[in-house]
C-alpha cells in the first residue's frame, strides 16, 4: 500500500471518528472537526497542549505514531484509561469514538496524579505505551529509576514519564536520522586511508536531498534488522515509491558517498557474518555456488579423470611431460561444458540457496549453514560508503590500474591506496619500525605474496616516505592484463569474467583493467547490440522494474520486441580509495540515484583496535 492511501486515511479519520460530534464536548465548535488538517491542529491543541505536533503528520512513518498519540490522548480525556482502552486507541479507536460521540458527556480534566484511583486506572495503559515505544529496555530504565527514587504525589509516574519521553525522543531522533544526518561506522578497509576501520561518521542527507523512506513503518533507530534477535526491523505494509526532497546540490565527482548496496535486493542471510549477510553480493554468491555445484557433480568427477588422462596420453605421445599444462588443458575442457550450461547451473544454485540451509562461505570456500534469502526494499539494503568517481554522462575506463574519467587521468585522493610490487621488502618489513619511524598504522601498508614479488598496499604519502628512506627499492603497480571484446577466450577466462561487472562470460574486465563505458543517465536512449546488452540487464530489471527477455529473434521488454531502451534514472560509479581491496562498482556495477543516501561529511570519533582512540581524527572533515 502506498503513502497516498495512508495520508488519505489520515484525512478521512476525523470523519470516521465523528470528531465534529465530540468537539463541542471539549469546548470547541462542531465545524472545527470538519475542516481537514485544522481539525488535527485543534485536537492536538486541546488534548495534547501542543498544536504544532500537527506538523509531524507530514513525515512518513512518524505520521502513524502521531495518529496513535492523538487517538490515545483524545479517548483518555473522556475517561477511557485502561489497558484494553489503550489497545483500542492505538490500533482501532472507532468503537470508543462512537461511544464518546453518542454519550454527550463533557471532557474530563487531565489526570490528577495525586489521585491513586486515577493512577491505578491508567497504570497498565501507560505500561503498554512504554512497551511499544521501547520494548523491555524502556521498562528496565523506568523500573530501575523507580526503585531508587520516591514518587512524589501530584507528579507523573516513572512509567508515564519515561513513556512520553522515549516516544518523542524517538520521534525527534527518527526525523533527524531520516531527513538531516545519520551516524555511520566504517566496518571495512575499502576506503583506507581516507577513512579507517573504526571511524564514526556523520552522513549529511541534506547535501543531495533526503530520501522519503520507501518502508517508513520500522523499528526506530535501526536499519534493517533488530539487534540480537535477528528479525526484520520493518514492514512493507505501508510502502511508497522513490521520492527525494530538494538538496543543496547534486552528487559531484569525487564526493565520498553513502548509498544503499545496489546488489542487496537479495541477500543470503547468516547472522554470524558481518552485518548478517554472506558475501553481500548475492549474484556473486550464485556464480560461486553454480561453479561449486558443477565441480562437485558426479558427472564432473567421472569426466575429470577421463579428460586428464586424455591430455596426459596426448602430450606423452608428443614427448611432452608437463603436469601443469595437462591440468590447464583439462580444466579448460571441463569449463567449456560449464559455460555451455551456465544458465542451468545458475538456476540450480538459486534453488539451492532458496531451499536448503547450506551455502559456500566466499572467504574460505567452506559449506556453512545459512538462514535463507532476504529480499530487501531499496531503503533497507545495507549502507555502503565509497567515492563517487563518475557521475551521469561521464565515461570511465581503467588502464593498468589508473582510472580515467572522460579520457583523462582521474583526480587521486591524497590517501588513496594502491598495490605496489617489489622483490625487496627485507629492509622495512617491521610493523613496529613503520609505526615508530613513519607514524603509520597497519592499514597503511600490508604485505602479501604474489609469485616472486611482495605486494604492498600503500598510499602515495607512504610510498614517498619509503622511497626516500630506501631509494634502492624498486616498485611497480600490480596489473592484471585483459582481453578485448571479441578476442579468443579460454573457457576458464570466461568463468573468471563472471566475477566482475557486468558478470558476462564474454566481457573481460578486472579490477586493474576495465572497459571504457559511459555512466547511464536519465533519458539516454540505448541501442541494443550483442556487445552492450550485458551492461544494461540489471538496470532494466532490478532497478527500473521491467521484464527483460533475450530471445533468438531479439530483445523483449515487458513482452514487446524492441531494439532500444530509454534509461529512467541517473546512475553513478563508486570506487573505494583502497583500490585493490574494495568491492565496488567494478564488481556490482552502477549505483542508481534512488540508492544514494547522502554525503559523508565528518568523522566525529575514531578508535583503532591496535592503537586506541585516534585523537587527530575526531571532528575531522572528509574530503
Amino acid at each position: 500500500m502506498s503513502f497516498i492511501y495512508f495520508y488519505l486515511f489520515i484525512l478521512v479519520h476525523p470523519y470516521l471518528a465523528m470528531w465534529w460530534k465530540s468537539f463541542p464536548q471539549a469546548g470547541r465548535q462542531s465545524w472545527e472537526g470538519l475542516v481537514p488538517i485544522y481539525n488535527y491542529f485543534v485536537a492536538y491543541k486541546v488534548f495534547c497542549k501542543k498544536p504544532w505536533w500537527v506538523l509531524l503528520l507530514a513525515f512518513p512513518g512518524i505520521h502513524i505514531v502521531m495518529w496513535m498519540v492523538i487517538n490515545v490522548s483524545y479517548i483518555r480525556r473522556f475517561g477511557y484509561l485502561t489497558l484494553v482502552d489503550t489497545l483500542q486507541g492505538i490500533f482501532f479507536p472507532y468503537i470508543l469514538f462512537a461511544k464518546i460521540a453518542s454519550s454527550k458527556d463533557a471532557m474530563i480534566p487531565e489526570t490528577n496524579w495525586a489521585n491513586s484511583k486515577e493512577i491505578g486506572d491508567r497504570e497498565w495503559g501507560d505500561h503498554l505505551a512504554l512497551f511499544l515505544a521501547l520494548p523491555v529496555i524502556g521498562h528496565a530504565i523506568a523500573l530501575a529509576i523507580s526503585a531508587v527514587t520516591r514518587h512524589k504525589p501530584g507528579t507523573k509516574t516513572k512509567v508515564k514519564e519515561w513513556g512520553d519521553s522515549i516516544i518523542f525522543a524517538l520521534v525527534a531522533a527518527s526525523i533527524i536520522r531520516t531527513y538531516v544526518f545519520e551516524p555511520f561506522q566504517i566496518p571495512t578497509g575499502s576506503m583506507e586511508r581516507t577513512l579507517l576501520v573504526g571511524d564514526f561518521l556523520f552522513v549529511n542527507k541534506l547535501a543531495y536531498g533526503p530520501k522519503v523512506p520507501v518502508t517508513p513503518l520500522s523499528y526506530p533507530l535501526v536499519h534493517n534488522t533488530v539487534p540480537w534477535i535477528n528479525i526484520k526491523s520493518y514492514t512493507t505494509f505501508e510502502k511508497g515509491s522513490y521520492f527525494r526532497l530538494p538538496g543543496f546540490s547534486d552528487p559531484k565527482n569525487n564526493d565520498v558517498m553513502v548509498f544503499n548496496y545496489p546488489s542487496g535486493d537479495t541477500a543470503v542471510y547468516d547472522p554470524r557474518m558481518p552485518n548478517g549477510l554472506m558475501g553481500h553480493d548475492y549474484y556473486g554468491v550464485v556464480n560461486n555456488e553454480a561453479y561449486r555445484l558443477y565441480t562437485s557433480s558426479s558427472d564432473y568427477q567421472q569426466r575429470g579423470g577421463v579428460v586428464y588422462k586424455y591430455f596426459q596420453d596426448s602430450l606423452t605421445k608428443a614427448g611432452i611431460q608437463n603436469p601443469e599444462l595437462i591440468n590447464e588443458l583439462s580444466t579448460n575442457r571441463l569449463a567449456k561444458d560449464y559455460i555451455r550450461d551456465l544458465a542451468s547451473w545458475q538456476a540450480k544454485a538459486r534453488k539451492m540457496l532458496a531451499e536448503e540451509k547450506i551455502a559456500q562461505d566466499p572467504s574460505t570456500g567452506e559449506i556453512i549453514e545459512h538462514y535463507g534469502l532476504v529480499y530487501r526494499p531499496v531503503d533497507k539494503r545495507e549502507n555502503y560508503i565509497k567515492r563517487c568517481v563518475a557521475i551521469p554522462k561521464d565515461y570511465i575506463e581503467i588502464r593498468n590500474s589508473i582510472l580515467f574519467v572522460n579520457d583523462k587521468p582521474a583526480w587521486v585522493a591524497p590517501n588513496q591506496n594502491m598495490l605496489y610490487l617489489t622483490k625487496d621488502t627485507t629492509n622495512f618489513a617491521s610493523r613496529d619500525l613503520l609505526h615508530k619511524d613513519f607514524g603509520i598504522e597497519t592499514g597503511d601498508l600490508r604485505f602479501i605474496s604474489i609469485n616472486e614479488f611482495d605486494g604492498i598496499h600503500m598510499n602515495i604519502k607512504t610510498y614517498k616516505k619509503l622511497k626516500a628512506k630506501f631509494p634502492e627499492v624498486k616498485f611497480k603497480l600490480d596489473v592484471t592484463p585483459k582481453k578485448n571484446f571479441g578476442e579468443s577466450l579460454t573457457a576458464m577466462e570466461m568463468v573468471n569474467n563472471l566475477r566482475t561487472y557486468p558478470k558476462d562470460a564474454n566481457i573481460t574486465n578486472n579490477v586493474t583493467n576495465f572497459e571504457r563505458i559511459q555512466i547511464p543517465y536519465r533519458g539516454k536512449l540505448v541501442d541494443f547490440t550483442k556487445e552492450n546488452i550485458a551492461w544494461y540487464r540489471r538496470i532494466i530489471t532490478a532497478y527500473e522494474g521491467h521484464k527483460l527477455e533475450e530471445r533468438k529473434d531479439g530483445i523483449y521488454i515487458d513482452g514487446k520486441k524492441t531494439t532500444t531502451y530509454k534509461i529512467q534514472m541517473n546512475y553513478y560509479w563508486l570506487m573505494g580509495d583502497n583500490r585493490y581491496n574494495s568491492a565496488d562498482s567494478r564488481i556490482w556495477g552502477f549505483v542508481p540515484e534512488d540508492h544514494v543516501v547522502g554525503k559523508a561529511s565528518m568523522v566525529w570519533f575514531s578508535k583503532s583496535a591496535e592503537y586506541g582512540i585516534r585523537g587527530e581524527r575526531i571532528f575531522k572533515l572528509i574530503k
